[in-house]
């Protein structure tokens, strides 16, 4: 008997199913990235290169849609340089060459949506009071008088 089998994916699709992601936890998804580069060959035409490299995309799981089905998707959200960063990415994407679990949080919610909000208001939160506390400075006789160059003005001159 001959075995035919029809190969769908290059993915390993039971070894992604097997992962078992849920929201909450903390992954690194490694991504082939290709770049491409022009430039003008020996002949003077242009050529245009293919790189592939690998960029790794860590932080928490917010949301898994789908399951474990053909067209399943997770979404990643990260915090970086300030700024939150999400992207949703295919289960069995071939472009998607590794997934690793690194902490498993359990979580009384299935999205994780909120956590966009929290962020919002934890940063709020801290301007407001680091605002405070510069009020308290000012209240508390520190006030400057006309003539007198501040502290800010002295380190500026310099």
């Amino acid at each position: 008997m001959k075995n035919t089998s029809v190969k769908i994916s290059p993915v390993n699709m039971t070894e992604r199913a097997a992962l078992g992601l849920r929201a909450g936890d903390v992954v690194r998804v490694w991504q082939k990235v290709v770049d491409l580069k022009q430039s003008k060959g020996a002949d003077k035409k242009q050529v245009t290169t293919k790189n592939t490299r690998r960029q790794a995309f860590e932080g928490t799981i917010l949301a898994v849609k789908h399951g474990t089905e053909a067209g399943a998707t997770f979404t990643v959200r990260k915090v970086s340089s300030g700024v939150g960063v999400e992207k949703i990415f295919p289960l069995y994407s071939p472009m998607i060459d590794d997934v690793e679990v690194l902490r498993r949080t359990r979580t009384r919610r299935a999205k994780l949506y909120f956590i966009r909000r929290k962020a919002a208001h934890d940063v709020k939160r801290a301007m407001r009071r680091s605002l405070t506390v510069d009020q308290r400075k000012v209240q508390k006789g520190e006030t400057l008088v006309e003539g007198t160059p501040s502290q800010t003005e002295e380190v500026a001159a310099e």
